[in-house]
């Protein structure tokens, strides 16, 4: 299958392609492969052909070795590469870009003496100084609606750091190491602004690294300290490795200036294939450039290209509507663009953004968040195996279709958050920063404390000036170039602690918090991050997937935290599972409670009954485990359902609604699992020969369970859209009330032989019957307010899949009385299985209108039963 999308041709799959070819004149400066568009082309396509040139070497994996590169050796500093073997230090004289923006700081400004006294001077500088102009923020970039407005934005100076010993007085004991990595994160700020003209600038590193645009041409850096010799080759100059030899500065970072030609068009093309040639230790490397805005693989080929991106002003995406305001609770919608078409295809950022877009605003969800984003050359790593950090994955289109695609989510209200994978990165090679300089030391650990032994990726050395740097700008970039609102940090376990949260069990304690296994690197770049991006976009949502329940996570950096908004509750979707294998006789309301109210005061939580974890291949989802293979056969409306079936679908539409109920703030739900999606995911994979001699099956590489069928929940015949409908209830419920984030809560039953769980949250009574046969006439729930209550939801409904035991119509009058530590009370009908919500009914409020035929002479609890129905064998009355 072959996207053709607006400036390129996207496989999916390996394919027989058809090769173009170009003349060559002998100039560096001419392409012997244009890439270029033609104007008013109705389908613009780039052809990414095979190289026409031959690699003198392919990539070597070398040892683990330490490389010494020529220093500063006048002053007795050690080498740039030493530096980076120490993981707890950051080099004194970090790499400094003279640049118009970091001179022009107020709190920074220095004559040229002072700067040439505290920073060694750049062999590059002479070449930086003639192209001053070209170091400011390139000139194909799009001007916003923020910017436009001319907001000034600043990065708050640090704080004290010591107000979590207030908001937790437990931290005190740990002071010592709390109060030590606040000096350190202090520490690295003031190099920063010494340095390099603070955080602001310091985050702007692709406005110096990569490819820059300048009115007089293009200029090229890459940091490649292990490199011996650097050229840039690509479709621009035939592949030459001879025609764009790269300097080296003392630092490590290798330029090239290419002027325009002399028509005055660029020096290369957009949509030119460009990667760095360079001798290396490991011998002669041809590597994608680390700062890409785009690659891709090229049909019948593996390894990935980079691509030059800068396509004509015409035809760059302009946005047209502002980023929505950031709304009190979240209810993100987990999705992967890729998988989101019903068909057995690799789907688009068009078509994601036509036809699931509107989807989830019609579901009701205010938040989207996006899988997949960066760029992986392994497609069934989900996104998790990052090889070019700054590329918008070519598969699914190209960087404006993504645009497109925010910009139409923005104008729906929706917020639009990346699944942003700093905790590691792919080890391949070929097309990613593995051994990258041909150095194990470049942007990772050393040795075994740069390999991660489960997920076989690179992790990060979080002490590198030059990775601060490179992480640092690729969280502002996403925000800045493509309006992202914020993030999910995937894998923050793993990144605070040097055993990753690997065979550890955290019960709490906070020694295993504090101490030799914490990552104080790690921790200090998450306050980093978060500082810059809440100083710079303070509408911006940060989320953190954090297992270990780290205290002082969601406290701001200035008052001592590490500065996320939300916690990922990975609690909730584990503790499902684990009640899931029980029989419903051996569930405890208790332990259901506890799990889902088990967080830290004043720490936000976006929780989740499962999340795409859970659906994929080797594991089940929760529909799946209630329903099992019953859900082949017996979906269907025209035939009888099964006992596995009612009880699946009720217990499906009873966990969610908790969850949502008392889990957080926020609430998270993986696309295609609001209607029970049947099968797991399982990406196209071939067979897989392992080391042992072992073989690992493969599917064949189809795409037949790599999909999401949103049809099986549209369809009005099936059973499926009971429970879509009533996630779409559940969704608009909150976005009426806002009970996620409502100041009153209070869980006034949880009675274990009853099996029944009652709580409030603003105005909303909640009333779960987890008993597997036993319905309550009379029952009778505690409230705080009095006056007369609704049922706004009821999972017993008919048009949610369930069997109509409830009246709508009915009108709940509180009596005065103290009931389960509550002033009033009020009497309820409670069904076997359901979950029902009674909202307060106020003055000023328009009653709402029921969907169900009004009933004659029915406006009192005593009423709740439908007429001509009597309450179920195993009803009892339990009139208080």
């Amino acid at each position: 299958m072959v996207y053709s999308v607006p400036g390129l041709r996207l496989p999916s799959a390996p394919l027989v392609y058809r090769s173009s070819q170009s003349g060559f004149n002998g100039s560096s400066r001419s392409s012997s492969f244009s890439l270029l568009l033609k104007k008013n082309q109705t389908s613009r396509k780039i052809f990414a052909q095979n190289s026409s040139y031959d690699s003198d070497s392919s990539p070597l994996t070398v040892a683990s070795k330490k490389v010494l590169v020529p220093g500063d050796q006048d002053d007795g500093s050690s080498s740039f590469t030493d530096e980076l073997e120490s993981p707890s230090t950051i080099s004194d004289n970090p790499q400094v870009f003279h640049d118009v923006d970091s001179r022009e700081m107020e709190d920074n400004k220095k004559t040229e003496a002072e700067e040439q006294e505290s920073v060694p001077s750049s062999p590059a500088s002479s070449v930086e100084k003639a192209h001053a102009e070209e170091l400011s923020a390139p000139s194909n970039q799009k001007v916003s609606i923020e910017k436009s407005e001319a907001k000034p934005r600043s990065i708050p100076p640090p704080g004290t750091g010591q107000r979590i010993y207030e908001i937790d007085p437990s931290l005190s004991g740990f002071r010592q190491h709390l109060d030590y990595r606040y000096a350190q994160y202090k520490r690295i700020r003031e190099e920063i602004d010494k340095y390099e003209g603070g955080l602001e600038v310091f985050s702007r590193g692709y406005e110096k690294l990569g490819f820059t645009l300048s009115e007089t041409g293009i200029t090229y850096r890459e940091w490649a300290p292990g490199a011996k010799s650097a050229a840039l080759i690509g479709d621009f100059n035939n592949w030459n490795p001879n025609a764009d030899v790269m300097n080296r500065n003392e630092f490590g970072v290798w330029e090239i200036f290419l002027p325009n030609n002399a028509d005055g068009s660029p020096p290369i093309p957009h949509g030119s294939r460009v990667k760095i040639r360079m001798e290396t230790p490991s011998g002669i490397k041809d590597s994608i450039p680390a700062w890409i805005k785009f690659s891709v693989q090229a049909p019948g080929e593996i390894p990935y290209n980079g691509i030059y991106y800068d396509p004509p002003e015409e035809e760059k995406y302009v946005f047209k509507h502002p980023q929505p305001i950031r709304p009190k609770s979240l209810r993100i919608y987990e999705s992967h663009v890729g998988m989101s078409s019903p068909e057995p295809i690799i789907n688009t950022y068009a078509n994601f953004r036509d036809e699931v877009l509107p989807r989830i605003k019609r579901l009701g969800y205010n938040a989207v968040q996006i899988m997949a984003i960066q760029e992986h050359s392994y497609y069934a790593s989900f996104g998790y195996h990052v090889t070019n950090f700054f590329a918008p994955s070519s598969r699914f289109g190209t960087p404006d279709d993504l645009k497109s695609l925010i910009d139409r989510a923005h104008e729906l209200g929706i917020l639009v958050l990346m699944d942003i994978v700093h905790s590691h990165a792919s080890n391949n090679t070929l097309d990613g920063l593995n051994m990258f300089d041909g150095t194990d030391a470049h942007y990772f650990h050393s040795g075994s404390r740069g390999h991660h032994w489960m997920w076989d990726s690179r992790l990060f050395n979080y002490a590198s000036w030059e990775v601060l740097r490179f992480l640092l700008s690729n969280a502002r970039w996403w925000l800045e170039e493509y309006k992202f609102d914020g993030y999910r940090f995937d894998g923050v376990t793993s990144m605070m602690y040097t055993h990753h949260g690997l065979q550890v069990a955290f019960t709490g304690n906070y020694n295993e918090y504090f101490g030799f296994a914490t990552d104080v690197d790690a921790v200090v770049y998450l306050m980093l991050v978060n500082d810059m991006i809440h100083g710079l976009y303070p509408e911006a949502v940060t989320i953190g997937e954090d297992v270990s329940g780290m205290p002082t996570f969601c406290i701001p950096v200035q008052d001592g935290g590490v500065g996320f908004d939300y916690r990922l509750h990975m609690a909730i979707a584990d503790k499902w599972i684990e009640i899931l294998k029980k029989r419903d006789e051996d569930w405890k309301m208790g332990d259901i409670i506890h799990t889902l109210t088990n967080r830290r005061w004043m720490e936000k939580c976006v929780a989740y009954a499962e999340s795409h974890d859970q659906a994929l291949v080797g594991d089940k989802t929760i529909a799946f485990w209630l329903m099992d293979k019953d859900m082949y056969d017996f979906m269907a409306l025209d035939r009888p359902s099964t006992p596995l079936i009612d009880r699946g679908i009720a217990l499906h539409k009873m966990i969610r609604l908790i969850t949502m109920g008392l889990g957080g703030e926020g609430y998270l739900n993986f696309m295609g699992n609001e209607f029970g999606h049947p099968e797991w995911i399982d990406f196209p994979r071939g067979e897989q020969h392992l080391p042992s001699g072992a073989v690992i099956p493969g599917n064949n590489y189809s795409y037949d369970k790599c999909r999401r069928r949103f049809d099986l929940g549209d369809a009005d015949y099936l059973r499926y859209r009971g429970m879509q409908e009533f996630d779409q209830a559940m969704q608009h419920l909150e976005e009426k009330y806002g009970f996620m984030t409502s100041e009153h809560q209070y869980i006034s039953r949880k009675d274990e032989g009853d099996r029944i769980i009652v709580f409030e949250r603003g105005n909303l009574v909640f009333v779960f019957n987890f008993h597997w046969h036993k319905s309550y006439f009379d029952y009778r729930v505690g409230c705080l307010k009095p006056g007369k209550y609704k049922i706004v939801l009821d999972s017993d409904d008919p048009l949610f899949g369930g069997f109509n035991r409830l009246n709508h119509t009915a009108e709940y009058f509180s009596s005065e009385g103290w009931y389960d530590d509550l002033p009033r009370s009020f009497l309820v009908y409670s069904p076997s299985r359901t979950a029902v919500v009674y909202a307060l009914v106020e003055d000023d409020e328009p009653e709402l209108v029921d969907k169900l035929e009004p009933v004659e002479n029915l406006k009192t609890v005593e009423a709740a039963v439908e007429p001509g129905k009597e309450p179920d064998e195993e009803s009892e009355h339990l009139e208080s």
